[in-house]
């Protein structure tokens, strides 16, 4: 508040202010078009099951990007997200946000529609405040007036004459609870999700505009506040800054698929944690799915992941085996926990799409050891069969792709981004990445092992020159054993093709893997046999 001004009491009134300044460092990709957008809005209340309670979603394009919502721009609004933490069988989420819209423009052209849907015993979360700049009475025309009093101001918008009188934003926040309640459903305010823009090392709040008028509001109408925004920075100013860049996409505002997901899953965790909103008691438990294993006191986990090299159907003595289900032939199961993560035909992409990388990334401690090894299936089309390639090489390149698979957009990284992601995340935990080359095929050109030190061989060292990763050169290792011994003794080390290896082949790898770590005079050797 102003000084002189305690919290919730408002200021003493005045000439209305002159709008906040447009901010312009980012674009917003949204046409504001409400025609096109009603063609993907959900009817209001339509979701409605066996009369349960909706959860409407009122926002802007950090709840729903894009005038489809459906992440064509390669970003996405955390109301995407959201029903995820909800029962549904319950409750029924509806997201009822549009990218481009300030309090009072979707008050004035949104609400409406939206209301007429709202029942007794319905839940309205409102997040608006991201446009709430520029002119008044031309251009979007949007603005609310700053603050969190009575003002209000007469205009006329200049390119069509129309008049129209403009309210503060927290009287536009006002005019939302009043008509929620007059329904008799129940009105939660949050604040404004957080840019990627800081100040002293600290994600930069809102703590001198919206976090005060909306708390004034709250204060004033006795409603539940979540604050959002500092739910999602916190974490932020925990995480690297190559992780926080890559939860926004194109700008410092708009989220991308993995910064809405977070923001929605922060959004759950403020909800359980607001005591003064019974909506929590449709929440699902909030616990992150994990890798399942045994860990015994006083033992780290050594945890390997990658496709079927690491793993395969590894139970029959004469079938196909990864090296991930033989570690116990060099390792001392007493001393470490051997944790096999791999899953046969994964890239790195699909891995972490499946959430297979999350159970792991959750399952983390300090001190342990994490495996990362891909290759094999990360090559070749993008978005046709078998949807899991990423893009080539090691840069920070992305591409928006529609994937036929999941009938959606989605941001495709490079293959050593995803490597640098993984890697980062380990360390994050606290736990030690080990960068590992992918395991050499069966072929034999000019009489000597094929070797990939021409593609993936590059991508890797450079990952780990951006990195500093340690790394272990399987490829390499156990094709200079391969060269050694030649064609034909090399045979029993394969099953029914040129990349998947029999038992035999699976132990050399993890001969090959505990050669490299006593190379490296890694600690991780000192679990060896």
């Amino acid at each position: 508040p102003p000084p002189g001004v305690q919290p919730g009491q408002r200021p003493p009134q005045g000439p209305p202010q002159g709008p906040r300044p447009q901010d312009n460092s980012y674009v917003d990709n949204t046409p504001d078009s409400l025609d096109l957008a009603k063609t993907a809005r959900p009817v209001a209340g339509s979701s409605r099951k066996d009369g349960h309670p909706v959860l409407f979603l009122v926002g802007d394009s950090t709840m729903r990007t894009g005038t489809r919502g459906n992440g064509d721009n390669g970003q996405w609004g955390w109301g995407y997200y959201a029903h995820e933490w909800f029962d549904e069988d319950r409750i029924t989420v509806e997201n009822h946000a549009l990218g481009g819209l300030s309090s009072r423009t979707f008050y004035k052209s949104w609400w409406p529609d939206v209301i007429k849907g709202v029942q007794k015993g319905d839940y309205v979360i409102i997040q608006l405040g991201h446009n709430d700049s520029g002119p008044y009475d031309s251009g979007r025309a949007r603005a609310s007036i700053p603050g969190s009093g009575t003002e209000t101001l007469d205009v006329t918008i200049q390119e069509t004459g129309e008049k129209e009188t403009v309210y503060t934003y927290g009287g536009y926040l006002r005019k939302f609870i009043d008509e929620v309640r007059t329904k008799g459903a129940k009105p939660i305010l949050f604040t404004l999700t957080p840019r990627n823009q800081w100040d002293n090392g600290k994600v930069r709040r809102k703590d001198d505009s919206f976090n005060v008028w909306i708390r004034d509001v709250a204060q004033e109408k006795k409603v539940p506040v979540v604050d959002l925004e500092d739910i999602s920075a916190r974490d932020f100013e925990s995480w690297s800054r190559f992780k926080v860049d890559y939860m926004f996409y194109n700008d410092n505002i708009h989220s991308s698929a993995f910064g809405a997901a977070h923001n929605a899953y922060c959004a759950a965790r403020g909800i359980a944690a607001c005591t003064e909103s019974d909506l929590r008691k449709y929440l699902k438990p909030l616990d992150l799915p994990a890798q399942e294993f045994t860990r015994e006191p006083g033992k780290p986990a050594l945890i390997v992941t990658g496709d079927s090299t690491i793993q395969n159907t590894d139970s029959d003595p004469d079938g196909m085996w990864g090296w991930g289900s033989v570690l116990e032939t060099v390792f001392d199961p007493e001393r470490i926990t051997l944790v096999n993560a791999g899953k046969a035909g994964r890239s790195a992409r699909t891995f972490l799409d499946e959430g297979r990388w999350d159970k792991v990334y959750n399952s983390i401690r300090p001190g342990d050891y994490v495996v990362i090894q891909f290759g094999h299936n990360d090559m070749g089309p993008v978005d046709s069969r078998p949807f899991r390639a990423e893009l080539a090489g090691n840069g920070n390149a992305s591409d928006i792709y529609f994937m036929p698979d999941k009938r959606k957009y989605q941001v495709i990284y490079s293959y050593g981004w995803y490597l640098r992601k993984f890697i980062d995340d380990v360390r994050e935990k606290g736990g030690i990445p080990i960068l590992v080359s992918l395991t050499p095929r069966n072929e034999w050109p000019h009489g000597k092992m094929e070797r990939r030190d021409d593609s993936y061989g590059i991508w890797v060292r450079d990952v780990v020159r951006q990195t500093g990763v340690d790394f272990v050169d399987m490829h390499n290792i156990t094709a200079d054993y391969y060269d050694s011994i030649g064609p034909e003794q090399t045979k029993p080390y394969y099953k029914n093709d040129h990349t998947h290896t029999s038992r035999l082949g699976a132990e050399r790898n993890a001969r090959s893997f505990a050669e490299g770590l006593k190379q490296l005079g890694h600690p991780l050797a000192n679990y060896l046999k």
